[in-house]
C-alpha cells in the first residue's frame, strides 16, 4: 500500500520557520516529480512548490518564492520543505503529493496524496 505522510507541522510565530517532511512507503518515487500543495477552509488547494525526479529543477508558487525551499532524498524516499520567514497567511493545512507517472510532476492524474500537516502562523 502507497502512503505519503506528512509532519513537522504545528504553530509558529510570524517570523518563525518550520521544516515539513514527507515520506514514503510502499513504492519508490525516485522517478517521479513531487511536490508541496496548502488549504485553508473553504478555499481549492494550491501549488506551493515542487521538484523534479532528480531534484536538479525546483519551482516555487510566487507567494513563497525566496523563503520556502523544497528538496528531495531519493535514497530515503522522503521530500522536505523548509519554510523561512512564515506569515499568518501561510496558515494552512500542507499536503505532499508525487506523481503517478514517472518523469511528471503533480498534480495529475493518479497523483497519491498525504493526508496533510497543518501549519499555523500567529501574528
Amino acid at each position: 500500500q502507497v502512503q505519503l505522510v506528512e509532519s513537522g507541522g504545528g504553530l509558529v510565530q510570524a517570523g518563525g520557520s518550520l521544516r515539513l517532511s514527507c515520506a514514503a512507503s510502499g513504492r519508490s518515487f525516485s522517478m517521479h516529480g513531487m511536490g508541496w500543495f496548502r488549504q485553508t477552509p473553504g478555499k481549492e488547494r494550491e501549488f506551493v512548490a515542487g521538484i523534479s525526479w532528480s531534484g536538479s529543477s525546483t519551482v516555487y508558487a510566487d507567494s513563497v518564492k525566496g523563503r520556502f525551499t523544497i528538496s528531495r532524498d531519493n535514497a530515503k524516499n522522503t521530500m522536505f520543505l523548509q519554510m523561512n520567514s512564515l506569515k499568518p497567511e501561510d496558515t494552512a493545512v500542507y499536503y505532499c503529493a508525487a506523481s503517478g507517472l514517472p518523469f511528471t510532476m503533480p498534480p495529475g492524474s493518479g497523483t497519491y496524496w498525504g493526508q496533510g500537516t497543518q501549519v499555523t502562523v500567529s501574528s
